[in-house]
């Protein structure tokens, strides 16, 4: 052959090239269902497509998908049993989207455990679209949600030892390195979760409780629509995880779904906005994870993250469940 391949390589290109299409072949006749972030994703991912299943929509699916790390008190990043911020208040932050517009939001939400019920209602019973603070604490009062102490004995324990030190550090990949194996009620971290309809309807959602021991008063990408989730209808959704603060710098995951809306696949669109955070703070990201998750319009995924170590669970209507590792920029820390 004179083009430069090999005839084994040529065998090769067309072996790959036959299982690629296979693998399209089964994703149209087994299209992703739900989509989320982090190896404890498969938890959330069952709860969502059982309540799809149930009749519910795509907006119930997501909700009740992020119920399930928020009400876990062994969770120490999502919900009741979040850690709390250096003065020890646990205040939490969510975001959920519909595909028809419809966005609500809660940042610093406090005594309420969950919070991306609170964002729904903001979004179906208010003319906002985020409430802040001790207004969308007394908004959820007012709706009839009960009033919870959110720190746990564990994490009022852990944020006392860290006093000791009052080291703030965010580590990259955490979140699959605490106690338990993967997927387990120990290992598991804040969750952008979506789902598609196979009528083609989508929704998403994060919930979160935002960096352990930040600075009161500090909100992340999480409940910014465009930076820790978006949803466009046509295109296709975005979810972010990793330091929020990197996300929220380039308005990360609207600039996902824009650029799967000029042309780009949702793998390359995440690669995309990684890089481009790369290449804009250089040695500022140096040891930090950030990483994106999109679900294109036609069922499509795509996943990169800065360093390896992110992971995402894909669940089909069938109810298969894959969780996946993602690609990475660096293969260490930089």
């Amino acid at each position: 052959m004179n083009d430069g391949i090999s005839r084994r390589g040529a065998l090769a290109i067309g072996a790959a090239a036959v299982f690629a299409a296979s693998a399209a072949d089964a994703a149209e006749s087994d299209p992703v269902a739900i989509l989320s972030t982090w190896d404890f994703g498969k938890a959330a991912n069952e709860a969502a497509l059982a309540r799809l299943r149930a009749g519910g929509s795509v907006l119930d699916a997501v909700e009740a998908g992020a119920k399930v790390p928020e009400a876990d008190p062994t969770n120490h990043s999502v919900g009741y049993g979040g850690y709390p911020d250096r003065d020890g208040h646990v205040t939490l932050d969510a975001i959920i989207m519909d595909d028809r517009g419809g966005v609500g939001a809660v940042a610093a939400l406090e005594d309420i455990v969950h919070a991306i019920s609170v964002a729904r209602l903001v979004m179906e019973k208010t003319p906002h679209t985020l409430l802040v603070g001790e207004g969308a604490t007394r908004f959820a009062l007012d709706q009839g949600m009960k009033r919870t102490n959110l720190l746990t004995p564990e994490a009022e324990k852990g944020w006392r030892e860290w006093l000791k030190t009052a080291k703030y550090q965010p580590i990259a990949n955490i979140e699959n390195r605490l106690p338990g194996p993967p997927g387990s009620k120990l290992n598991h971290d804040t969750i952008g979760i979506m789902a598609r309809g196979l009528d083609g309807a989508m929704a998403a959602a994060c919930t979160t409780s935002g960096m352990a021991f930040k600075m009161r008063g500090r909100v992340g990408d999480s409940p910014q629509a465009g930076c820790g989730l978006f949803l466009e209808k046509g295109v296709g959704a975005a979810a972010s995880t990793g330091v929020g603060e990197e996300v929220t710098r380039i308005a990360g995951t609207a600039r996902v779904v824009a650029s799967i809306r000029a042309g780009l696949s949702p793998q390359a669109a995440c690669e995309e906005a990684v890089k481009h955070i790369a290449q804009m703070r250089g040695d500022a990201i140096k040891g930090l994870q950030v990483g994106f998750l999109a679900l294109g319009q036609d069922g499509r995924v795509g996943a990169y993250a800065l360093l390896p170590g992110f992971t995402y669970a894909v669940t089909r209507h069938s109810g298969a469940t894959e969780v996946l590792p993602s690609a990475s920029l660096f293969s260490q820390a930089p």
